[in-house]
């Protein structure tokens, strides 16, 4: 397992334990995010996202695997299962994620996942009926990041 291969292997298994110091300093400090949930976000965005949903999870499990990286760049599968707080439904979210990484630290961290699969199964029938238009999308990234400006400013 190379140095990047281990970072990535650290910063999940981390987030399995709800260590978030630990996949906080996993980022570099000009790190960037993206996620079709939040959208793009800089580091101190990425680090406050990871404390609230972690903190706020009290059935998260994290499963993952399938990491590769080389020199630049890594990837990673992962899945978590929890329940969904604005509906108490429950969600197994099947997550993709791209990495770029320079000097030992994750500086890019995009994560891939089907909306339209995750929408249905946290907002039931309303994700269902819209959960593939842009509408719904823009309003749960409406919400998402309204929710981590509020976590932010009480931090």
């Amino acid at each position: 397992m190379n140095n990047n291969e281990q970072l990535l292997h650290h910063f999940y298994t981390s987030f399995q334990q709800k260590d978030v110091e630990a996949m906080q300093n996993s980022y570099a400090d000009n790190a960037t995010f993206n996620d079709p949930a939040f959208g793009d976000l800089n580091a101190l965005q990425v680090r406050s996202m990871w404390e609230m949903l972690v903190g706020s999870s009290r059935d998260m499990v994290i499963t993952f695997g399938q990491i590769k990286a080389d020199e630049k760049t890594g990837t990673a599968e992962w899945i978590a299962s929890y329940t969904f707080s604005g509906t108490g439904n429950k969600v197994i979210n099947k997550v993709k994620a791209s990495f770029i990484i320079e000097n030992g630290k994750i500086i890019r961290h995009q994560d891939h996942f089907n909306f339209y699969t995750w929408s249905r199964q946290a907002l039931g029938l309303s994700g269902l009926l819209l959960g593939w238009t842009s509408f719904l999308k823009n309003k749960v990234r409406k919400t998402a990041t309204g929710k981590l400006q509020k976590y932010m400013a009480a931090s």
